[in-house]
């Protein structure tokens, strides 16, 4: 109701207050504060602004404030308070919209009323240099506060995209160099919140961030440890960002970070980070120079399931050397591995399969994983999405297999459903899973028959598999399971024998023992499936016997 000073004294009176306290914030909405507030942002004292928004600034920390401020359309006066000449003012503005912008609705008004440009060109100022005047001081809290917002802003993918579009991602570059950790957080935190989008991974690594994520890893403060160590586990996913990490000696210190185990949020960055950089086997060999792999199994237990997953994660990287294999199960890691397998997380899950797998290959941990019940384990998870869980292939099913420690008729259960995905039937071929199908075929169990024939039908589809099988010697057995009394054997042999009649020495085998008689008995089943299977090997039969009668009338 007063003139100019009298509205500039009462602001610094509230100021007095303690406007922290969402008691105090309250009121001020409660007796229609916020709508005073809002409008002196639409005057043009300067004075008055200034003061609206330091208490904007404070109260806006509340979450009910920030939605009545952007209900009441405050948020776009802020905005346009960007485009002021006074640096005091623009840094409150950008400071108000980095509490304001915590939700997506306000994030998207910032981006419609041109914000994420104008927050853009906030942080355009000269960082680094040693001595500084009273200007460029403003200009560097301007920009600090320009981070602030449009860390809160990043969270939205239009925003990410928006930042990119007004050239964010140089000025964030320029500001990374800055010796000031209160600068460096909000713009690692910026960063690091974009690298989930490619544009912005491929841009930190060719513009030479890398190197200052890496440094700042070694930093007194865990949040900006934290930050950098996150960017980096997004980054890495990119084989020319890992050997950067080892360019830049980044490796040892992400090891360091794990001491700090009671920093759950610094740790699930340091473990995704060293998940992600393993992923090179230059680097694996640099982690263990510093004893990685030891201290990763010792946090294989109470630790939130954040954690667990780059931890797991990890372990199945480093267990793609033989000596970290030994190393695991040396060091007690092989059980709560095993232990894992009962969880219910699938991102974890499929790190844990992955791991058991390849800690699998090595005898001595396949002793100890069948000991502990851990195939059975394995096999219970096919119940979920067969494609989830193709790293199990890698270990327990094959080694089982060779080692005959579990069922034959589950092992080819198991095997003839995961073979229906390509990626997986590759992995079984490269670890031999032919020869040792064709070993079981000798077999008179009519449940093992029926799984075995049907893991063999679907092993056909790969590669030179067909004549693979006819040359271990599996065809003539399959053969004699058509003499089986049990209907389900004889629709998994028809559908087997057909796949292997794809191959002429497999036809000839087959001829040979006299598989024609019965599949034509069997091409009178009232089994669609059977019957189709049944004509199918017949018709391959006959075609190559024409083919070399036409061959001899010729010649």
């Amino acid at each position: 109701g007063g003139d100019q000073t009298a509205t500039v004294l009462t602001l610094c009176a509230m100021m007095d207050f303690n406007l922290m306290q969402e008691t105090c914030q309250l009121a001020i909405r409660d007796v229609g504060g916020l709508e005073v507030l809002i409008n002196l942002l639409d005057t043009d004292e300067v004075k008055c602004k200034i003061g609206s928004l330091k208490i904007l600034r404070k109260i806006s920390h509340n979450v009910q404030i920030r939605r009545n401020i952007v209900d009441m359309g405050g948020l776009q006066s802020i905005v346009k308070i960007l485009d002021s000449p006074v640096k005091d003012l623009k840094a409150l503005a950008a400071e108000t919209i980095a509490n304001v912008a915590r939700f997506r609705r306000a994030r998207r008004t910032v981006r419609q009323y041109g914000g994420i440009k104008k927050l853009v060109k906030l942080l355009d100022c000269v960082p680094n240099l040693a001595s500084l005047t009273a200007n460029q001081e403003k200009d560097v809290e301007v920009a600090r506060c320009g981070a602030l917002a449009l860390w809160s802003c990043s969270k939205s993918t239009k925003n990410k995209e928006a930042i990119r579009k007004a050239g964010g991602i140089p000025l964030l570059g320029r500001l990374l160099k800055s010796p000031h950790e209160n600068m460096l957080i909000p713009v690692v935190g910026t960063l690091q919140e974009c690298a989930s989008e490619e544009s912005y991974r491929i841009a930190i690594q060719t513009e030479g961030m890398i190197n200052d994520l890496v440094k700042n890893l070694s930093s007194d403060n865990d949040e900006l440890q934290m930050h950098c160590a996150s960017a980096i586990f997004k980054c890495a996913e990119d084989k020319k960002t890992r050997d950067l990490v080892r360019k830049y000696k980044g490796l040892q210190p992400l090891v360091s970070l794990l001491a700090k185990a009671n920093n759950k949020q610094l740790l699930a960055a340091a473990t995704g980070a060293i998940w992600k950089c393993s992923i090179s086997i230059e680097n694996v060999a640099k982690f263990q120079e510093h004893k990685a792999l030891e201290t990763l199994v010792g946090l294989l237990t109470d630790q939130p399931e954040e954690v667990l997953v780059n931890v797991v994660g990890a372990l199945g990287e480093f267990a793609q050397i033989p000596d970290s294999k030994a190393t695991i199960r040396k060091c007690g890691g092989i059980k709560p591995l095993v232990n894992l397998l009962t969880g219910t997380n699938q991102a974890l899950l499929v790190n844990v399969t992955k791991a058991v797998g390849a800690c699998a290959t090595d005898k001595e941990n396949m002793a100890i994983i069948d000991q502990l019940d851990g195939v059975r384990l394995v096999w219970s998870l096919l119940k979920t999405p067969v494609q989830m869980f193709s790293p199990i292939l890698r270990g327990p099913f094959v080694h089982a297999l060779r080692m005959q420690r579990m069922q034959g008729k589950c092992i080819c259960a198991a095997i003839a459903k995961i073979a229906k995905d390509k990626e997986n039937l590759a992995v079984l071929t490269d670890h031999g899973v032919v020869p040792l199908l064709a070993k079981l075929t000798n077999t008179t169990d009519d449940r093992l028959r029926r799984h075995l024939a049907e893991a063999i039908s679907h092993c056909c589809i790969w590669g030179s598999n067909r004549a693979s099988f006819g040359e271990a010697g599996a065809v003539a057995p399959l053969v004699r399971y058509l003499k089986s009394k049990d209907s389900t054997v004889h629709q998994s042999t028809a559908m087997a024998l057909y796949q292997l009649s794809k191959d002429p020495h497999n036809c000839i085998t087959m001829h040979e023992k006299g598989v024609v008689k019965p599949l034509i008995h069997i091409m009178g089943s009232n089994d669609e499936m059977l019957q189709e299977a049944a004509a199918g090997c017949v018709r391959n039969i006959r075609l190559l016997a024409l083919a070399n009668r036409k061959a001899r009338l010729f010649y």
